[in-house]
């Protein structure tokens, strides 16, 4: 709350703190009002819990764009991450394989999660094995360029493994 918004009586004591966080003192709020409209400023309640509360000197305006431009800036830094699907089947072909590898190694080099399923569809349930061996194949192509995050699961009828990318900030910082 700024200004008049307050609603104090005017003359309820408060603790006024100035523009460089110097300690102004204990002012009525009326007189604290008072000095911040002198200076062209506003008078804004920090800790209205406090007893007394307290109250600061500042340019609103200025504080408010100042937070508004850091949230933004905070917001462009952060990363969002996707989560890719790659399905492959027991019988894959060497050629698919490597294609689906070469997809995998693109979406983990943009920083994107790479969630890999392999596909059991009827007697193949009683050859896992076969799908673990595709998965760590999968797997083994990818380590240069991520980390294998879940080891291999059954859910259901199909095997699944996530690979997360591996953090290169400090090759970018090398390289610039």
């Amino acid at each position: 709350m700024i200004n008049d918004e307050i609603g104090f009586a005017p003359n309820k004591i408060v603790r006024v703190v100035g523009e460089e966080s110097e300690q102004i003192g204990m002012l009525a709020f009326s007189a604290a009002l008072n000095s911040a409209y002198d200076k062209g400023l506003d008078l804004v309640l920090i800790a209205p819990q406090a007893d007394p509360p307290v109250c600061r000197i500042m340019d609103y305006g200025k504080f408010r764009f100042e937070r508004d431009k850091k949230e933004k800036e905070a917001r462009k830094k952060q990363q969002i991450i996707e989560i890719k699907e790659i399905q492959l089947t027991c019988h894959i072909d060497v050629n698919d394989m490597n294609t689906k590898i070469n997809h995998a190694r693109r979406f983990l080099t943009e920083g994107n999660k790479v969630r890999v399923i392999v596909k059991f569809k009827g007697r193949q349930m009683s050859h896992l094995e076969v799908g673990h061996q595709l998965l760590e194949k999968f797997g083994d192509a990818c380590t240069d360029l991520g980390t294998i995050e879940k080891r291999p699961l059954l859910e259901g009828r199909a095997l699944t493994m996530f690979i997360a990318p591996i953090k290169q900030t400090a090759s970018k910082t090398k390289g610039d």
